[in-house]
């Protein structure tokens, strides 16, 4: 399964993202004010792409969910390209007929087993480029 995406400059250091037919996403350098940035959508990302996940799971297992939040936090190094060293995920869920036994297990599955973004953050990518120059 191919998923293509493309992301646009705008204005200073401002792109606007979108994945095929989707919503548009802004995008800004850390600081710049318009939108999060590259490395916090990657945390972003991660979190939403495990909370499905962990949602679902749960949802299987007859739970009744009320609220269901992730805070994720992520230790990058100093020195460029300053990749995240550590990632750290507290989920937060509240609710009825909550088995923690049964969480535990929801959250080993996603991390482990169903949450693409976790296994794109593990894995050797490869990547290949192609320039293209015009006058405007």
């Amino acid at each position: 399964m191919t998923v293509s995406a493309q992301v646009r400059w705008t204005d200073g250091m401002q792109f606007v993202g979108r994945a095929g037919d989707g919503p548009a996403v802004v995008m800004d350098a850390m600081g710049g004010g318009s939108g999060a940035g590259p490395m916090e959508l990657l945390l972003m990302g991660t979190a939403g792409c495990t909370a499905v996940d962990v949602l679902s799971i749960l949802k299987k297992k007859r739970m009744h969910v009320t609220g269901f939040s992730i805070n994720i936090t992520g230790e990058r190094a100093e020195e460029f390209p300053k990749p995240y060293t550590h990632i750290h995920i507290e989920y937060v869920i509240s609710g009825t007929d909550l088995n923690p036994s049964g969480i535990q297990q929801a959250i080993d599955l996603s991390e482990n087993k169903y949450c693409g973004a976790m296994a794109s953050l593990k894995a050797d990518i490869t990547h290949s480029f192609r320039m293209e120059a015009s006058a405007h």
